[in-house]
């Protein structure tokens, strides 16, 4: 048998089932019902999406969209450990609360590194082309296993932490999957073409540095228009990556992908639009200025693109 990011998925689903059960049968919930609701339809969406008619998952995205618009998603006070409690815990693991979370990098590594290797009877144990994802999904596991022994807890714990986590986050922790997909309708409906075209019309990209720095500052711009690398990705790969730095300068793609990756990555830093990553903690922290993560990341975010540009102009034509 061969394990399949389906598993994952359905791991996901289960996990967000759980979670909107859980919002729903809480009679302290402002919004138990819509908030409950909001995350089971996500749920059966993992679940059970690909069985489901195109049409009738574009219906239960957009029922999605109406409840989150129409303020149907909103947190519960959290119930957490007295602070007591939570110090006396914190002063017993100290350090050790890394380990759970380093897990999940180190594991997601080792998998994708050995899984061409993992062959039984000539069928692979684990699908090639989703490896290092699924590698992701195994080191979850093991890391909620590692975080369940330190502390001495249950997974029913965790699950309630999740649901907290949730709660806060709201429906931005929905944001990078559905800005991703929000990249690809962009790509399918030519905007990648548009781009190449004012590109190519108001900027002179005969000069290698200038393209490369056209493709870096535009995936941190669209990803600060769009709130997701993931979005900005298909839109400036398509419309300068490709076209300009593979096939007019035979650059190496790779590294491309790479660095154009982590050029989208600084525009993440300056966003609001990044919600999940920038406003959130900033409401979870209570901090006053709700933008003042963004401010604080600027000046790292602008150091890294202009590293970033000279790194690709580099590392990409060796």
């Amino acid at each position: 048998m061969t394990l399949t990011i389906n598993y994952l998925f359905w791991l996901v689903g289960i996990v967000l089932l759980v979670i909107g059960g859980m919002i729903a049968v809480d009679r302290d919930h402002p919004r138990r019902f819509t908030a409950g609701g909001f995350w089971i339809i996500y749920a059966l969406i993992f679940l059970i999406g690909d069985k489901l008619p195109l049409e009738l998952v574009g219906a239960l995205v957009i029922a999605m969209a109406l409840i989150a618009g129409f303020g149907g998603v909103t947190a519960a006070k959290p119930k957490v450990l007295s602070e007591a409690a939570r110090k006396a815990s914190a002063g017993r693991l100290r350090n050790k609360l890394f380990v759970p979370a380093l897990t999940i990098p180190v594991v997601t590594v080792i998998v994708t590194l050995t899984a061409s290797h993992l062959v039984f009877g000539g069928t692979p144990l684990i699908e090639q082309k989703n490896v290092t994802l699924i590698g992701f999904g195994i080191g979850c596991v093991i890391a909620l296993a590692f975080a369940c022994v330190m502390t001495r807890d249950t997974v029913g714990q965790s699950m309630k932490e999740a649901r907290r986590l949730v709660d806060a986050l709201s429906w931005a922790a929905v944001l990078p999957q559905m800005l991703g997909m929000l990249g690809l309708v962009f790509s399918d409906a030519g905007v990648g073409k548009a781009v190449a075209h004012v590109t190519t019309a108001y900027i002179s990209l005969d000069y290698r540095l200038i393209a490369v720095a056209v493709y870096c500052v535009g995936m941190a711009l669209f990803t600060m228009v769009m709130g997701n690398g993931f979005a900005a990705f298909p839109v400036m790969t398509g419309g300068v990556g490709v076209p300009i730095l593979v096939n007019v300068f035979h650059g190496n793609p790779a590294v491309m992908v790479a660095i154009g990756m982590f050029s989208g990555y600084c525009g993440t830093l300056m966003t609001p639009m990044a919600a999940n990553f920038n406003i959130v903690p900033a409401a979870l922290l209570e901090l006053p200025d709700k933008n003042a993560v963004i401010k604080v990341q600027v000046p790292t975010a602008l150091t890294l693109l202009v590293v970033n540009i000279f790194l690709l102009n580099f590392l990409m034509f060796l």
